[in-house]
């Protein structure tokens, strides 16, 4: 066959296959198909203007296939730039050199186009080839000017490439580097045919190869042994031990960090296989499994999280597998750490309280080995001590506190703090020995060098008599028990049983009935008379009794010790205050006075002074019948404002009276110097005197005594004529008891004694 006839057969199989080509690659869906497309359509009208040139035998077919060559190369050379633009992730925009070479390509079509009228890019010339005529190519200076602009779009294409093979990563530049020696391949090649001036022009071959060659590179071309290289860099540089296996299940490759977890350098494979035991028989008899492992290593306890894979082919015959091993030690501690602190109080090291309610539960639930005891513990007073020694030095007791705890709490109990200053405690019964904490309790200091200071703590017990109840219910009772011994020094240790809680509840539910009972004057006060020497009445100390509406006549111990304890007392008080105004005001034309009690808490809660002033004015009273009857524990603490507001209440015309001398604190001291004007000599103390001329003797020398500093004395407890007789010879000015009359509804005694005088 002609090589003439053979190579055009050869272009028309390139145009064929640049056609199929370009359009797969315009129905691709990969970014790059649209650019790899134009560039290959691009390439087939020189393609077919060099069939042209080299299969015509006369002079204008040759021409034409010039004109498609040289004009078709210009469109190729800038589908081609774009094509490369894309394919090295160079955003391709509007700018000046988009301008500039689209404008110089733009020329060189027009000066070519014009060479049909001027003939002055080349000519043609009929030479003898292969034993028929010829026509090759006479460039002139238009036409090197027109190759020119080729080679350099051609020469800008290599420098992007070469620019993107230098500055991407080792592995990333190959696939640029196919591409760009492709390319300087088929450029040589053409160049070869300009300079030699070889009759038979083949270059577009180069061009339509390095077309094809481009489109598989770019839609279909997976560098097996690339992606190889890849895997295994990226696994010798993974954080977790890699191992990869052969279809035997031989270690066949190890990374980096799978050597350091051995021990060993990897060529000895044996060795792998020998210390990868404890490892690869986490799964062993399954294709694939996760799992997690526990070792004993030289720096303690190591964690690990495995997890392997088999790889099949289609057939589902073994190729492989790999091994993964992940050090999970620092994420287990610190996972452990977070529970820890999740569980345990910061301070003191023991169980928070969600925490020890759950253990408690859990013990309970499951226990069979005998009753147990609930602990409620309290450091008394713990808010006093931060606000004098410190909140440090509150810290440490907390601290010590706990230390104490985990000595007294044997290891069959479980401990742990509750709240602030409280704690708690579940014991059995058996192993709770009562006798022994008394003695440690009751000795208890926080020593931290500088401060020395004895803590008083008390512990509530409740005995489990139901395991299912809740956990905080059995604390609240055990908290009920502990609140029993509120300022008690010498006791450490209460019990609860059942009469606490109803105490409890009775506190609870007659503090919330007192709001009502005051609104609906459930709350009365019944006088009680006061008489002098001649066994006249010349008062009544007013005392208030409380007409419940479900439980009946309810005495003043049955909620005044209550309200004392809870500070409502001040209600109380400033309604009978009230209440006996208002009667001085209904007796203007009697000279009886009332007397009246304070509260030691009624200081804490109001100005007692301003209060007393307001109520007398009005309601238009002398000061001097109503008396304020008050108890020496007022002085216990700031004793100097006490001693200041008492005087003032004298100076503004009211009797002061101490209630209750001799059954407490009472001393020489006090009478000397506390502003009173009457002292109630305490019903016990007269009693005694009955019984014991010692006794009898001091009382006569507290009634002179005090008759010596003008004080008025006033025996209470009066109950029979003989004590009446003998205190009116001591001389004793007053006198209040049940010889006289009882308690009594103000009624009663205005009928007895108000209409008499």
């Amino acid at each position: 066959m002609d090589i003439r006839a053979l190579f055009s057969l050869v272009f028309v199989a390139l145009s064929v296959a640049l056609a199929v080509c370009g359009l797969i690659a315009f129905r691709s869906r990969k970014p790059i198909g649209v650019p790899l497309g134009r560039m290959l359509l691009a390439l087939i009208p020189p393609v077919a203007g060099n069939l042209l040139i080299i299969s015509a035998t006369t002079k204008l077919p040759a021409t034409i296939g010039c004109y498609l060559y040289y004009i078709g190369i210009d469109f190729t050379v800038f589908s081609l730039l774009r094509y490369i633009l894309s394919y090295c992730n160079i955003p391709w925009k509007a700018n000046k050199a988009r301008v500039f070479v689209l404008s110089l390509l733009g020329l060189d079509v027009f000066q070519l186009l014009a060479n049909i009228f001027f003939g002055h890019a080349f000519s043609l010339e009929r030479i003898e080839l292969y034993g028929k005529p010829y026509y090759r190519m006479v460039p002139y200076l238009p036409q090197n000017l027109h190759r020119l602009l080729v080679y350099g779009v051609l020469a800008a294409v290599l420098v992007i490439l070469l620019l993107k093979m230098l500055h991407s990563s080792r592995i990333a530049s190959r696939r640029y580097a196919v591409i760009f020696f492709t390319l300087l391949a088929v450029i040589i090649w053409c160049s070869f045919y300009v300079i030699s001036r070889t009759p038979l022009d083949r270059s577009m071959i180069g061009y339509a190869a390095f077309g094809l060659l481009a489109f598989y590179f770019s839609l279909y071309y997976k560098p097996v042994r690339l992606l190889n290289r890849i895997m295994m860099d990226i696994s010798a540089e993974l954080p977790d031990s890699v191992f990869f296996f052969d279809d035997v299940g031989s270690c066949i490759w190890l990374n980096r960090e799978a050597r350091r977890l051995l021990g060993v350098d990897g060529q000895d494979m044996g060795e792998v296989a020998e210390k990868l035991k404890p490892f690869n028989a986490s799964g062993e008899g399954t294709d694939s499994w996760t799992s997690s492992l526990e070792l004993d290593g030289d720096e303690g306890r190591h964690y690990y999280a495995l997890e392997k894979r088999t790889i099949r082919d289609a057939r589902g015959y073994v190729d492989g597998s790999f091994l993964s091993i992940r050090d999970d030690t620092e994420a287990q501690q610190n996972l452990m750490r977070e529970a820890y602190r999740a569980r345990h109080d910061e301070l003191t090291g023991l169980y928070t309280r969600p925490y020890l309610y759950h253990c408690i539960k859990q013990r309970l639930s499951g226990a069979s080995d005998g009753a147990f005891c609930l602990v409620f513990v309290n450091i008394s007073n713990f808010k006093l001590i931060n606000d004098v020694f410190g909140v440090n030095f509150g810290d440490d007791v907390l601290k010590q506190v706990a230390d104490l705890l985990r000595a007294l709490v044997p290891q069959s109990g479980i401990y742990g703090r509750l709240a602030g200053d409280t704690f708690g405690i579940l014991v059995p019964v058996a192993d709770f020995d009562a006798e022994a904490i008394e003695r440690r309790l009751s000795g208890f200091t926080v020593d931290t060098g500088e401060i020395d200071y004895h803590v008083l703590i008390h512990m509530g017990v409740y005995e489990v008599k139901d395991a299912s109840m809740e956990v905080s219910v059995m604390f609240d009772r055990a908290r009920i028990a502990a609140a029993g011994l509120r300022n008690d020094y010498h006791t450490h240790i209460a019990w609860y049983d059942d009469r606490m809680r109803d105490n409890l509840l009775w506190e609870q539910q007659i503090t919330g009935d007192l709001k009502n009972a005051l609104t609906e004057r459930q709350i009365v006060p019944y006088l009680q008379p006061l008489v002098d020497a001649t066994g006249k009445v010349v008062g009544a100390e007013a005392l208030v009794r409380w007409n419940h509406p479900e439980y009946g006549f309810l005495p003043p111990a049955r909620f005044i010790p209550i309200f004392e304890q809870n500070g409502m007392i001040a209600e109380v008080d400033r309604y009978m205050w009230r209440c006996a105004c208002a009667q001085l005001d209904r007796w203007r034309d009697n000279d009886l006075f009332i007397s009246v009690n304070i509260s030691p808490k009624d200081f804490y809660f109001m100005d007692v002074t301003s209060e007393f002033r307001g109520l007398v004015k009005e309601y238009g009273v002398d000061p001097a019948r109503l008396r304020l009857e008050i108890t020496e524990n007022i002085m216990i603490s700031d004793v100097e404002n006490k001693v200041r507001l008492l005087a003032d209440l004298r100076q503004a015309g009211f009797i002061v009276e101490m209630d209750d001398f001799g059954s407490g604190y009472s001393s020489l001291n006090m009478l000397k110097n506390m502003p009173i004007d009457v002292i109630k000599i305490d019903m016990v103390f007269l009693r005694s005197s009955e019984q014991d001329e010692k006794s009898r003797m001091i009382l006569r020398n507290i009634i002179h005594m005090s008759t010596d500093l003008n004080i008025v004395p006033l025996t209470e407890g009066v109950e029979t004529e003989k004590q009446y007789d003998e205190l009116s010879q001591m001389g004793c000015k007053l006198f209040q008891g049940y010889f006289f009359a009882r308690p009594m509804t103000v009624s009663d005694f205005e009928a007895q004694y108000v209409t008499a005088a």
